[in-house]
């Protein structure tokens, strides 16, 4: 039986024959929406103290201003969450080597925000989003707080893949 060219239009009730030779890609969960008087931006970062501010109140050591601000610059692209009122109440920074590593920091969403959960789920799928059109195939990590997991695990991540920990050193 002579399979049709790949541009026919298959008989009523028939698939295509290219169906067959598409290989299926891991469905994206829907893309959360942010919620009404927030707002999202990669433009300019955060004031360091600002930022400290943020971390601390999600349960991180303070960081002196001048390390905070060497780390942002030295960031591919960071991403800020902003209350009605200004306020920094999300963030995440990303670093990567350009090709096969990409990595998460301070990954946070203020626990005194009625939407947290929701926050944390805009900025990883934001965060993941970008990083696949940008560095399709390379490898993220993120050391994340508790708050972040169930973001994290609707986007992929699996907790210690493989038995493998990350490890830190605190400078």
């Amino acid at each position: 039986m002579a399979l049709p060219p790949a541009c026919a239009t298959p008989a009523e009730g028939q698939r295509p024959v290219l169906d067959s030779l598409l290989i299926p890609f891991r469905a994206q969960p829907q893309p959360p929406a942010l919620p009404a008087g927030y707002g999202l931006s990669g433009e300019t970062p955060p004031d360091p103290l600002e930022l400290n501010a943020l971390l601390v109140a999600c349960g991180d050591p303070s960081r002196p201003a001048e390390r905070l601000r060497r780390a942002l610059e030295r960031s591919s692209w960071q991403l800020s969450l902003r209350n009605g009122a200004g306020a920094l109440v999300g963030f995440v920074r990303v670093t990567s080597d350009l090709a096969l590593n990409a990595n998460l920091w301070d990954l946070s969403a203020d626990p005194a925000e009625p939407e947290q959960a929701q926050l944390m789920l805009v900025l990883v799928h934001t965060a993941v989003g970008r990083l696949r059109r940008e560095l399709p195939g390379c490898s993220i990590s993120v050391a994340a707080p508790p708050a972040a997991q169930d973001a994290l695990r609707r986007h992929g991540f699996v907790l210690d893949p493989g038995g493998i920990r990350a490890m830190g050193l605190r400078l």
